[in-house]
């Protein structure tokens, strides 16, 4: 069995995954660095602290956006 989610517009199965999973779960088996990220599941955001509590189930919509530093201090 697999996960199936819309993840950012787009269908998005994950074979190493079955349902019940987790917030936390998806954001791992994605590789990314969970302070880097924000999530938004279903049209609400999710906080960080709640990740590993909040499930996961196919047909979810996921929004992850990546924190990006920088620019060029220019004014």
């Amino acid at each position: 069995m697999s996960l199936t989610v819309i993840l950012n517009g787009q269908s998005r199965s994950f074979e190493t995954l079955d349902t019940p999973t987790t917030l936390d779960q998806v954001v791992g088996v994605l590789g990314l660095k969970a302070d880097r990220v924000a999530v938004e599941r279903n049209g609400e955001i999710t906080p960080r602290s709640t990740w590993s509590a909040s499930p996961v189930a196919d047909g979810d919509k996921l929004e992850i956006v990546h924190f990006v530093g920088g620019g060029s201090g220019r004014v």
